[in-house]
C-alpha cells in the first residue's frame, strides 16, 4: 500500500501545550490547536522556525510531557500505550548519552531496554555503528565524542530496535555536509524499507529531498500542510536572462522593462519579475545583435513558502 492510500500510522488532533513559567507563572502557550495525521511509509516533515512548537509538538505525540488539550494516537491506540511506544524509535534534537559508556556498550544497555536478546543486541549494534559511521570510534568514550559523534550514536539507538515509525527532532544537527549526505541516505534506506520517519528540521533543502508532506508551524500553530507540489505557488516568481553582446543602444530599452540589470564579465544579466515582459526583452535583444546565452526561471521555493508563511500568519 502506498503512502497516499495508508492508514495513518500518527494522529494528532486538537493538540494545545501551555506551560506556566517562572516565580510569577507566566503563561506560555507552546502549541495551539495543532492537527495533522502522518500515513504509513511517508516521510513527514514538521518545519518551523526555531521557538515554533516542533520539539513540544513531539514531546507531546510521544507522551514525554502531557498535552495541556488535544489527542494524539499512535497506531490507532492512544499515546502512552506501551505495545505502539515499541513500534517507534525516537532521537531527542539533543541526546543525552551516558559518557563514560563506548558506543556498543551504550547500544547493548538501550537494546536490554528495549527486549532485545543479547545476540540481537550484539548483531544490532555492530552493524548500526557501522552504519552509522562510527566503526572507527567504537571503542572511544562517548564522553569524547563531537556534537555531530553523538548525534550519530543517538541515531543508532533509534534504529536499534528496527521500529516502525522513526521520530527524528533535529538529525542534521551538529553535522558537517558529509555527515548530512549520509544522515539522508540513511533515511532513504529506512523509506526504502517501508519505514514511516517523522522528522523535524530548519535544513530546507534537507527537507525538499526527503520528505513526501511537510507541515509549517508557526508561533505554535499549524499554518501550512500538504505535498510540495500542493504547497508551492506553481507559477514563475521571476526569470533571469543572461545576454552577451548588448549594445550601448539597446540597454535603455531593455533595462525599462527589467526589475534589475547586472553586467557580469561582460555579459548583461537582467532579472525579470514574473514572465509577462520576457518576450519583449528577448526580441530587443535578438534585433540589436545580442546573444541570448541562458534564461532561467525561478518558481517558489520551499524557503520562499516558509518566509512567506512567517509573514502572512505573524501575530
Amino acid at each position: 500500500m502506498t503512502a497516499a492510500g495508508a492508514r495513518a500510522v500518527l494522529e494528532v488532533r486538537d493538540l494545545h501545550k501551555t506551560f506556566h513559567i517562572g516565580f510569577l507563572r507566566k503563561r506560555v502557550d507552546a502549541v495551539r490547536g495543532v492537527t495533522f495525521d502522518v500515513r504509513g511509509g511517508e516521510t513527514f516533515g514538521l518545519l518551523g522556525p526555531n521557538g515554533a512548537g516542533k520539539t513540544t509538538t513531539i514531546k507531546a505525540v510521544l507522551r514525554l510531557i502531557f498535552p495541556t488539550r488535544g489527542s494524539v494516537s499512535l497506531f490507532g491506540a492512544p499515546s502512552g500505550d506501551r505495545a505502539s511506544m515499541r513500534r517507534v524509535g525516537y532521537l531527542p534534537e539533543s541526546p543525552y548519552v551516558y559518557q563514560y559508556l563506548r558506543a556498543h556498550e551504550f547500544l547493548d544497555l538501550c537494546g536490554r531496554l528495549t527486549g532485545l536478546g543479547s545476540k540481537e543486541r550484539a548483531a544490532r549494534s555492530r552493524e548500526l555503528i557501522e552504519r552509522v559511521g562510527l566503526a572507527h570510534a567504537a571503542d572511544r568514550p562517548i564522553g569524547k565524542f563531537s556534537k555531530g559523534m553523538m548525534q550519530r550514536i543517538g541515531l543508532a539507538q533509534a534504529l536499534l530496535h528496527d521500529p516502525e515509525l522513526l521520530v527524528l527532532d533535529e538529525p542534521m544537527s551538529g553535522l558537517d555536509p558529509i555527515g548530512r549526505k549520509e544522515v539522508r541516505e540513511l533515511v532513504l534506506e529506512e523509506r526504502a524499507r517501508g519505514k514511516t520517519i517523522v522528522f523535524t528540521s530548519h535544513i530546507l533543502s534537507d527537507v525538499e529531498m526527503l520528505c513526501d508532506r511537510i507541515a509549517i508551524i508557526q508561533d505554535g500553530k499549524l499554518t501550512a500542510l500538504g505535498t510540495l507540489d500542493d504547497l508551492l505557488r506553481p507559477e514563475v516568481r521571476r526569470v533571469e536572462i543572461e545576454l552577451e553582446g548588448v549594445p550601448p543602444g539597446a540597454r535603455p530599452a531593455i533595462a525599462e522593462l527589467a526589475a534589475r540589470v547586472v553586467e557580469v564579465e561582460q555579459r548583461l544579466v537582467v532579472t525579470v519579475e514574473g514572465d509577462r515582459n520576457v518576450p519583449e526583452i528577448l526580441r530587443l535583444a535578438m534585433e540589436s545583435g545580442a546573444h541570448v546565452v541562458a534564461l532561467t526561471p525561478h518558481r517558489e521555493t520551499l524557503e520562499d513558502l516558509f518566509v512567506r508563511n512567517a509573514v502572512s500568519t505573524g501575530d
